[in-house]
């Protein structure tokens, strides 16, 4: 039995990840991005997984209710050639924080810090977390 099915596109998969990462960031269900962009959660689904193609109108629009820059989609996206161009190091990093912000603590700690509007008590909840960071690799 000859299959027929279409794998999704590792661009298709990429962007819609990166749509994914970017509404839990904000706390955003796929309902609500549904309603903001007059289509169903299910559509939604479908584009995070990849399965259907978001159109380039339709990701301006997301951009536009998510907040971010469309480049931000197709950050680190399959099959840019970075090898030898400068920021590489940046790419890495930039895939270090996508990870962290994939993970529950991740999302938790960055949805408490940004309620956070005081700079100063903000600073020293870096500067907290990196004296722990230094305490932990000391050991």
């Amino acid at each position: 039995m000859i299959e027929n099915k279409k794998k999704p596109n590792p661009i298709d998969i990429h962007v819609g990840s990166r749509i994914r990462l970017r509404r839990t960031m904000l706390g955003m269900s796929q309902e609500k991005l549904g309603e903001a962009l007059g289509i169903t959660f299910q559509q939604i689904q479908k584009y995070e997984k990849g399965t259907n193609r978001v159109g380039a109108s339709r990701l301006q629009n997301i951009s536009g209710i998510l907040n971010v820059p469309v480049s931000f989609f197709f950050e680190d996206a399959p099959g840019e050639n970075t090898s030898g161009a400068p920021g590489m190091a940046e790419a890495s990093s930039s895939n270090y924080v996508v990870d962290f912000l994939s993970s529950s603590e991740g999302l938790q700690l960055n949805r408490a810090f940004v309620k956070i509007g005081d700079p100063k008590v903000r600073r020293k909840i870096v500067d907290l977390v990196k004296a722990l960071a230094a305490e932990a690799e000391a050991e």
